[in-house]
């Protein structure tokens, strides 16, 4: 069986063409056969996800599905808390853990009829990583295992791309869905601010955490978002409101194309502020090409500095995640990887008033941000600076050599989405971002599922994915 879609799987599904048992059967045999190479699991939970399975069939076939998910093969990215089920944070400190509930939002899939097959990798606490000195190796980029997957979504990005999973969890702090989308050749997105629960997942920066899914395609992540969001009085940030359907905009003549999008393009930041490659850089061009001649209104505009973003981002992660894990350094610190505590060790060196500053600048760019898409629908930045680099050659400071493409997103809380724009000289993927205004994710999706279904990227797989 080739790798389906989740659209796909769902469609065979509801006419009774495909038997979610069997498709359980297949991708564990597809994590059997392609793991040992990716490293993407850190647990496969074979007699759960065939129990999940065999109660969808059931309602398969009394005709009582739940929804579009119902028989879907998932997994959990590490940080997600799963009752009965080890969740560690790809981490020593928490190798035994095993939660008495499910996260919120694990039990929203569970409910939706999702089938469970276990929990991905992930970098320590969503932040160390790639290490090399954790009980669990690092995953590998199903592209060429020799790169990287970027992280901290690293299980997942892979997972998915390899054809795993038709889906899976992630969690974006600084760009950690979006990044291993980017590298890895699928699609995630980081929602709005609020839209997903946090709750019962291990935090990293309470102000900068997000929830959100990674998928094949855009309209994939739009099915998984849609069992996903919704308010929970557990997260203190999360928003009390009624939850959009984020599939409303795709594929309905002109509404659902991208004819009458008005895109801004954030062009100093991938041109000036951090170069990205050439073929990132020829994918968005052409990206544009395409939203023009479908109708879209192309203008580039210009925001502060990418640096200024990464600086107030940066800063309050690493103070954040300090304030979280500094009891556990003082008393646990060789117990981390390396990299995790020294790159969070070096907010001991911050002081109240940085973070004070940090905050006030945040509130300055969260502004320029919504005055700068006042007349927008989408904005376009590069997700990554290009292709994966070698997963043995990632400098531990690699994350603050250079400011992040991802970032403005997390300091602002825009709902930002990673497409592949196509391939680069060394055959890995390359990608573009779209952002949207708070809460509009149905636009967000409606423009990356037009620049999507236009181009032939969603066609090709990872050799080893078949």
């Amino acid at each position: 069986m080739s790798v389906l879609t989740i659209a796909e799987a769902a469609g065979l599904i509801a006419a009774k063409k495909l038997s979610p048992v069997e498709l359980a059967k297949t991708q564990l045999d597809r994590i059997r056969r392609l793991d040992a190479k990716l490293n993407a699991f850190l647990l496969v939970t074979e007699k759960r996800a065939l129990a999940d399975a065999k109660a969808a069939e059931a309602r398969q076939m009394s005709g009582t599905r739940r929804g579009p998910l119902d028989g879907i093969p998932i997994a959990h990215k590490d940080i997600y808390n799963t009752a009965g089920i080890r969740t560690t944070a790809h981490s020593k400190l928490l190798k035994d853990n095993v939660p008495t509930r499910d996260a919120h939002t694990v039990k929203k899939w569970a409910d939706a009829g999702t089938v469970m097959l276990g929990k991905l990798a992930t970098h320590e606490f969503a932040f160390g990583g790639p290490a090399f000195d954790l009980p669990w190796p690092p995953a590998r980029n199903p592209w060429n295992t020799d790169h990287f997957t970027a992280g901290s979504s690293s299980g997942t990005g892979a997972a998915v791309a390899a054809g795993l999973i038709l889906g899976g969890t992630g969690s974006d702090t600084g760009g950690s869905i979006r990044g291993p989308a980017a590298l890895c050749g699928i699609a995630g997105i980081k929602p709005t601010y609020g839209l997903s629960s946090r709750s019962g997942i291990l935090p990293l920066a309470y102000s900068l955490d997000h929830a959100g899914p990674m998928a094949w395609t855009a309209e994939d992540c739009a099915l998984l978002l849609q069992a996903m969001a919704g308010h929970d009085p557990e997260d203190p940030a999360s928003v009390d409101r009624p939850v959009a359907n984020f599939t409303s905009e795709l594929g309905q003549g002109a509404n659902g194309g991208a004819k009458g999008l008005r895109v801004g393009v954030v062009r100093h930041f991938f041109e000036t502020d951090n170069r990205a490659s050439d073929a990132t850089r020829a994918g968005i061009d052409a990206a544009m090409d395409f939203f023009r001649k479908e109708g879209a209104e192309v203008r580039d505009i210009t925001l502060s500095p990418m640096a200024d973003y990464f600086a107030v981002g940066w800063l309050l992660m690493v103070t954040e995640a300090f304030a979280l894990h500094g009891p556990w350094l003082r008393e646990r610190f060789m117990d981390y990887s390396e990299m995790f505590r020294d790159r969070v060790a070096l907010a001991a060196m911050l002081s109240g008033p940085d973070v004070v500053q940090a905050t006030r600048r945040r509130r300055v760019l969260c502004r320029e941000m919504a005055d700068a898409m006042a007349d927008l629908d989408v904005i376009v930045m590069a997700s990554a600076v290009g292709e994966a680099p070698r997963i043995d050659n990632v400098p531990k400071w690699s994350g603050i050599e250079k400011p992040s493409f991802t970032m403005p997103c997390n300091v602002t809380g825009f709902p930002a989405i990673s497409v592949c724009t196509g391939f680069g000289a060394g055959g890995l993927p390359v990608a573009m971002q779209l952002a949207a205004k708070p809460f509009h994710e149905p636009t967000l999706f409606r423009a990356a599922h037009a620049y999507e279904s236009a181009m032939p990227w969603r066609a090709k797989r990872p050799a080893m994915a078949g």
